[in-house]
């Protein structure tokens, strides 16, 4: 049985457990859940395990069948891309911002993070390199006093969290984000609002790259979908440059 802190709500601690699962791929695209089996591997009564199912369906990870069950999706290579474009437009206007007012304090600790990923990266932890990436990204946000931008980011990218475990670390090697990190905080310490902009589309846009191969390499964990139109496009600039 899975442990849950009993003072906190029960219900996002089952969601939190279940997406993690879904993103690692620990829960397979095409394995049926069962509210009944959730319940009971937390501990829990049916009720919160089904708040964490809906919230999962909302998440995009999910898909109820009527008459059929309950059951984890394939990737959409679309949802990705779809992510990866309202991200971008996000993060890229929070880059251009820490420019302007984020404290000295703010960017230290994302110099923190940062060798926190190298650590990781020498210690062949995917896992831990991920979860500081997460709080690189948010700590960008953090340091405008925007933490609505993070949480809007937050709710679309489970798809590409798949995708990102997927990548590690021979479509997307770890030492080539880092690199990225580096040149996101470089140009912000400069106070280069372009070359910080610049710098966040390159990093974003690199899922676009992996996302083919990916899908090529683990056809039974992909929606069989072409990419959209402001993916595709980018696609052989960014290989030209790569």
């Amino acid at each position: 049985m899975l442990k849950i802190d009993e003072k906190g709500a029960v219900a996002p601690q089952i969601f939190t457990a279940l997406r993690q699962a879904i993103i690692t791929m620990a829960l397979k695209p095409g394995q049926p859940l069962s509210e009944k089996e959730i319940a009971a591997s937390f501990g829990s009564s049916r009720q919160p395990a089904r708040e964490a199912v809906i919230k999962l369906v909302e998440a995009g990870l999910v898909r109820v069948l009527p008459q059929r069950g309950t059951y984890v999706v394939k990737v959409s290579p679309r949802q990705v891309a779809d992510a990866r474009f309202v991200r971008e437009a996000v993060e890229v206007a929070v880059a251009r911002h820490c420019c302007l007012s984020a404290s000295q304090g703010a960017l230290d600790a994302l110099d923190q993070l940062i060798a926190g990923q190298e650590e990781a990266a020498a210690a062949n932890d995917h896992a831990g390199f991920l979860a500081l990436d997460e709080k690189f990204h948010k700590g960008l946000a953090e340091a405008i006093g925007c933490s609505e931008a993070w949480r809007v980011i937050e709710t679309g990218k489970a798809q590409m969290d798949r995708v990102r475990y997927l990548s590690l670390p021979e479509a997307s090697p770890m030492s080539l984000l880092i690199d990225q990190h580096r040149d996101i905080l470089s140009a912000i310490r400069a106070g280069d609002a372009d070359a910080a902009a610049a710098a966040v589309r390159v990093h974003l846009r690199e899922i676009l790259l992996v996302l083919p191969r990916l899908a090529k390499a683990f056809p039974d964990l992909f929606e069989d979908e072409e990419l959209p139109g402001h993916a595709a496009d980018l696609q052989p600039v960014l290989r030209v440059g790569a």
